[in-house]
This record gives C-alpha cells, sequence and structure tokens, in this order.
C-alpha cells in the first residue's frame, strides 16, 4: 500500500507542477506571485487575468478532465476486451464519434444555427456506440483479438476518412475549420463546455465505481465471475455504454485523442504494481490528466504561435509505451 500511496502522491505533485507549468506558458509570462493572484483573488493585469481566466484556465482544466476521461475508457475497454491493446481510438470509436460530430455541426452551421455541448456529446455516443457496433460483430466472427484489433483500426480510418471529405468540401468557413477540430485540440474551450464536460464525466465515474466490484471478479475470468454471481451480460453493457460516453465526451469538445487510452492503464499498473479496478480507476483518471496536460503544454508551446494537435503530441510519445508494452508481452508468453 506503501508503493500505491507514494504513486498517487507523486501523479497529484506532478498534476499541480503541470497546472501552473500550462497557465504560466505562453506570450505572457508570469511570475509565481502573479499566478497566484491572478487565480485566488482575481487582481492584476487586465489583459494577463482575461488571458488566465478566460484562456488558459479553462482548456487546462478540459485537458485534465478529458485525459482523465479517455484513460478510464481505455481502462473499461482493455477489462472488457481482455487484451491491453484496446482502446477507443485504436477500435475506432474515436473515429466515429468524430464522424457523427462533425456531420451535425455541418448540418447545423450549415443552416446558421449553432449546436449545444449536451447535443454534440449525444452525437459524438450516437457514433462511438455505431463504431462499437461494428466491433463487435466482428468480435462475434473472430476469437483473435489480433485481427478484432486490424478491423477496429480499419474502422477508424474508413470514418476519418469519410470526415475529411466531408469537412474538406463544405463551403462554410466555420464548418471548414473543423478541420483543427478533427485532429485533436483543446483551443476555445470556454467555461460552459467545462461545466457540462464536468457533470457527464463525474456521473458516468460515478456509475463506473459502482462497477468496481464486479470488474475485479470478471477480470479472474468468466467462470469465476459468475460463480460470485456476477450478470455477465449485465457487466459487458455496462462496459459499452460507460466506455462509449466517456469516449463520446472526449471527442465532443477535443477531437480524437490518440493512444492516451491504451497507455496510460499499463502506465498505472506499471507504477502501483496492481490492476484491482479500485485503484485502477482512479489512478488512470489521474495519470490519465497528467499525461495530457503535458501532451497539451508541449502541443501549444514548442512551435509557438504554430500550435501542434494534441494526437500528434501523443502519438510521438506514447507510441513507444504501447511498443514496448505489446513487445513486454509478447516475451512473457
Amino acid at each position: 500500500m506503501k508503493r500505491i500511496g507514494r504513486c498517487f502522491v507523486a501523479m497529484a505533485v506532478a498534476l499541480l507542477v503541470l497546472f501552473y507549468w500550462n497557465v504560466n506558458t505562453g506570450s505572457v509570462a508570469l511570475t509565481p506571485g502573479e499566478v497566484l493572484e491572478l487565480l485566488l483573488l482575481k487582481r492584476g493585469d487586465a489583459v494577463a487575468l482575461r488571458i488566465v481566466w478566460d484562456i488558459r484556465l479553462p482548456r487546462m482544466l478540459a485537458a485534465a478532465i478529458l485525459g482523465g476521461a479517455l484513460s478510464v475508457s481505455g481502462f473499461l475497454l482493455q477489462s472488457f476486451f481482455g487484451n491491453p491493446i484496446a482502446g477507443p481510438y485504436i477500435l475506432g470509436i474515436s473515429s466515429g464519434a468524430k464522424l457523427v460530430v462533425a456531420l451535425t455541426m455541418i448540418f447545423f452551421l450549415g443552416r446558421g444555427m449553432t449546436i449545444g455541448s449536451i447535443h454534440m456529446i449525444g452525437a459524438a455516443f450516437v457514433g462511438a456506440m455505431l463504431a462499437m457496433g461494428f466491433v463487435l460483430l466482428f468480435s462475434t466472427r473472430t476469437h483473435k483479438m489480433s485481427l478484432l484489433i486490424v478491423c477496429g483500426v480499419m474502422i477508424g480510418y474508413i470514418c476519418s476518412a469519410i470526415t475529411d471529405f466531408v469537412v474538406t468540401f463544405a463551403d462554410d468557413a466555420n464548418i471548414v475549420n473543423l478541420h483543427n477540430w478533427s485532429m485533436g485540440s483543446f483551443s476555445g474551450t470556454t467555461w460552459s463546455n467545462v461545466s457540462v464536460m464536468t457533470v457527464v464525466i463525474i456521473l458516468t465515474l460515478f456509475v463506473t465505481f459502482f462497477l468496481a466490484k464486479p470488474m475485479a471478479a470478471y477480470q479472474l475470468g468468466e467462470a469465476y465471475a459468475r460463480n460470485a454471481g456476477v450478470n455477465i451480460r449485465g457487466l459487458r453493457v455496462m462496459l459499452i455504454l460507460l466506455s462509449s460516453l466517456l469516449s463520446a465526451c472526449v471527442t465532443a469538445f477535443a477531437g480524437p485523442i490518440s493512444f492516451v487510452g491504451i497507455a496510460v492503464p499499463h502506465l498505472v499498473k506499471v507504477m502501483t504494481g496492481k490492476a484491482r479496478p479500485l485503484i485502477m480507476l482512479p489512478g488512470c483518471f489521474l495519470m490519465g490528466a497528467v499525461v495530457t496536460l503535458f501532451c497539451d503544454g508541449i502541443a501549444r508551446t514548442v512551435f509557438a504561435p504554430t500550435e501542434l494537435s494534441i494526437s500528434s503530441v501523443t502519438a510521438v510519445l506514447l507510441v513507444p509505451v504501447v511498443i514496448w508494452m505489446m513487445l513486454k508481452r509478447q516475451g512473457g508468453r
């Protein structure tokens, strides 16, 4: 338990450090005293106050909240499929959500109408469920996880290609700007967005924690879970719905974010030495927030004023982790 406690303390400290780094990084540099004054007292230079409270702080909170949600979604999918390579990006779930959100936004924007955050989450959830449906259909045809992963990747490519076609040939200038969102970005996040995503994700995580005990039994095998009184069909349905809702929320506000859902659960397992859901769920959320906030800071500062897509940064930093994970898994057989 000491190891687990140290890991959580280290992640919490890292998150605080990254919060300070992100709030102080940009065109306006601030001293620690100025940051505290702006955050706690809301006093100081008017321009700096607006930059911190209206631009940087909502973006930072969105990166932390959505990164944590995406990591938990990846852990739920890995528990469902019993494979550490499963994740919303790899299985095409994020791309399915992106496609339906893009089509919905184009429909509304093309008619001069706006779309609310709840509607975007709903559209993303529909897309995520459609992609998940295809993956589950393939899973009934094959028991090889490698083939299922390939099918998920193909679904993701098809959805991404259709999204690119639609966005590229759109006439409205606002619709064309969806290209940046489709690549993954926390830019433009508002306090209204943060409020909606926080409520949805907190409620989803609250339900998820109630599944910790049956998930722990499920990890030991279906036969053991049935003997322990777990409703296998009901658990699977809940895992699909909850993971899709978390992934949909991320895609609706930030676009698709690659490899966070795969790599972070593995990193938490290595750090804590445990795979129990009661440890993994808060661990994945906290570590996902740390990783995503770090990647977002890099995305907006390395080539400033040009901003990289968040998925490009996460891919560069986390793909080596995924490759190492696969090699370690192969070597352990």
